[in-house]
């Protein structure tokens, strides 16, 4: 969140921003309830300092304190009642406002999303018609999908064989990389409490949710590892010596949505997934840096997998509520609706819209608490990264070969091929 009082000092920025990022906030309102709420703060903090005065003034009678003390504390649990409602709407609508946004986005909705790199792979040039993933894992037996509808409906998937191999293959692939940056390994529980959800940007609850809630309780299954690793500072006061935390966290993702169509079938859009999120807590000045190298390790995962991708610098119109500035991977998924691009990866500066939530903190040089920035992305997400490598490294005769740099994670495997 941004801090309330630059809001209303700034409000044509804040105006604009929600404009320039094509998001529907009642931000007239705020203000409004803002100026109501301040109004009766202040009515409050007069009662109270009359409560003071009359408990101080020994010129009065027990009986005119009690009966004055009585009056002010009727008077004051009238204001509070008044003024609850107020607060929380105002609440409600001040965790809608979005961080604000990088001049250089290109401004626009998706279709405006800028293409400012490619990786080193071209895309293939088969002498052949390509398959999608699906058909080329099931004939492979690396993936099951109808057993997976029958036991936990559409949307789920069983990897086998193969498919199970190339996944845990991936998971530590994608971490050595991390790793080799200074990422910490960290295994996160896959459930959040909703403050977490909120603080971290995600709707926890609500029409707008896209998680899984477990009922009568606060948890939610998790939408990513930035979530219970940005919550892992949440409420301290960090040393700025011991500055970046950069951590890497495995765990499985949860999405309750799922769309439906061509370019989302097999496992490219599924309620449950695994994923190596990369995420850093740093100070103010490092974060545009540590965006750059999140961005240039998405990158080299790729390159080391032979997949071709281009990069996107995403538009305002795209961005999510906690994003300052965000990059997305897209890889060539040659199956795909006769071929396109897919996302794969993003990494996001969310500045410090997400430590103001989740009060992450950290001392300067005057031992003043200042707001730490966060940052997250995605070292790999194991089902687009397996959709990428399956379709681009498909063969002729429908095996899959494995690119060099995975070999040693799978057991010394070239090529996967179909059971004899």
């Amino acid at each position: 969140m941004l801090d309330r009082r630059f809001i209303l000092e700034n409000q044509d920025l804040i105006r604009s921003n929600i404009a320039r990022r094509e998001m529907s906030v009642d931000f007239d309102r705020f203000v409004e309830l803002e100026d109501q709420r301040r109004a009766l703060q202040k009515k409050i903090e007069d009662v109270r300092a009359a409560s003071n005065t009359v408990a101080k003034n020994r010129d009065m009678s027990v009986d005119e304190k009690r009966a004055q003390g009585t009056a002010l504390r009727e008077e004051e649990n009238k204001l509070n009642a008044e003024i609850a409602p107020i607060e929380a709407e105002a609440q409600q609508i001040y965790l809608t406002i979005p961080n604000l946004t990088f001049e250089g986005s290109p401004k626009g909705g998706e279709d405006a999303s800028a293409e400012i790199d490619f990786g080193k792979a071209p895309k293939p040039n088969f002498d052949f018609q390509p398959k999608d993933h699906i058909e080329l894992m099931e004939n492979l037996g690396m993936v099951n999908l109808s057993a997976a509808a029958k036991v936990a409906g559409s949307g789920f998937y069983f990897l086998t064989g193969a498919g199970a191999l190339l996944e845990m293959a991936l998971v530590r692939y994608g971490l050595d990389m991390a790793m080799a940056e200074g990422f910490e390994p960290v295994i996160t529980p896959d459930l959040a409490r909703d403050s977490l959800m909120q603080g971290a940007g995600f709707v926890p609850r609500g029409n707008e949710s896209n998680t899984y809630r477990v009922e009568d309780t606060d948890l939610n299954l998790i939408a990513t590892s930035e979530i219970t690793l940005v919550g892992m500072t949440s409420d301290e006061i960090l040393d700025a010596s011991k500055l970046p935390i950069k951590m890497a966290g495995m765990s499985h993702c949860f999405r309750s949505e799922r769309a439906h169509g061509s370019l989302t079938r097999g496992i490219y859009r599924v309620h449950q997934f695994t994923k190596t999120e990369m995420v850093i807590v740093c100070l103010p000045e490092e974060a545009e840096a540590h965006h750059m190298k999140m961005r240039e390790i998405e990158q080299r995962v790729f390159d080391g997998l032979e997949i071709p991708y281009r990069v996107l610098e995403i538009a305002t119109g795209d961005l999510g509520a906690s994003a300052f500035r965000k990059f997305d991977l897209e890889a060539w998924m040659p199956g795909r609706n006769g071929g396109s691009w897919g996302e794969i990866t993003s990494t996001s500066n969310c500045t410090d819209f997400q430590a103001r939530r989740l009060n992450i903190r950290y001392r300067d040089a005057a031992g003043k608490p200042q707001f730490a920035y966060t940052l997250n992305g995605t070292a790999l997400s194991v089902c687009r990264a397996m959709i990428a490598l399956v379709e681009n490294h498909q063969q002729a005769d429908g095996s899959i070969r494995i690119p060099e740099a995975l070999r040693p994670y799978m057991g010394g495997m070239d090529f996967i091929r179909a059971k004899k």
